[in-house]
């Protein structure tokens, strides 16, 4: 019998572990260019990010997928560096107009690698599990109530920088989208090399 509580924990700590703050990192670029205003459609965009997720943790867990985890240890970083440059060139060269789906489609996409590269720790928890869809349940609750927390938490220092401090809205995403590439890069040439 599994423990829903524990594997809801358990996704909380896997998206607030600061000792692999890839999750937190990615979220921070999805949300630099939204204000509260569009607070809704963030939180869509991390919730097709945790389906998603679980998708690839359950493909994974019922052997249907196996993945080269030296290739997702790159694709990891790579798609958190697409999505900060993808801000900074929306912001910059089209004044954040984005036509059809394609942040959508982009964020699905990089909910697949991101839990493949969880997917072998997760398996491991899983092995003494008879059911595990219940337990992916319980993970997939911890993601997205820890994913609410890192948004609502972007979108407050967004608020306080931009309408306390009187920073362009347009100069917070591109400053925050270039901290994250230059974050990422490390970890980009650690995933490239591993």
């Amino acid at each position: 019998m599994y423990d829903f509580w524990f594997y809801c924990k358990l996704g909380v700590h896997h998206v607030l572990d600061w000792g692999a703050y890839d999750h937190v990192l990615f979220l921070t670029a999805l949300t630099a260019p939204f204000t509260f205003k569009h607070w809704k459609k963030v939180i869509v965009l991390a919730t097709l990010f945790t389906i998603a997720h679980c998708l690839s943790l359950l493909l994974s867990a019922y052997s249907f997928v196996k993945v080269d985890v030296q290739l997702v240890e790159f694709l990891i970083p790579l798609t958190i560096l697409l999505t900060a440059l993808f801000n900074i060139v929306r912001t910059i060269v089209f004044q954040a107009k984005s036509k059809g789906y394609l942040l959508e489609f982009a964020t699905t996409f990089f909910g697949l690698i991101h839990g493949f590269g969880f997917s072998n720790y997760f398996n491991m928890l899983m092995s003494d599990e008879d059911e595990k869809i219940g337990p992916l349940l319980g993970f997939a609750s911890g993601i997205e109530i820890s994913q609410v927390i890192v948004i609502f938490s972007i979108l407050i220092l967004a608020f306080i920088m931009q309408n306390k401090l009187g920073m362009k809205r347009v100069v917070f995403t591109v400053l925050f989208s270039s901290i994250i590439v230059l974050l990422t890069i490390p970890m980009l040439i650690n995933g490239w090399l591993w």
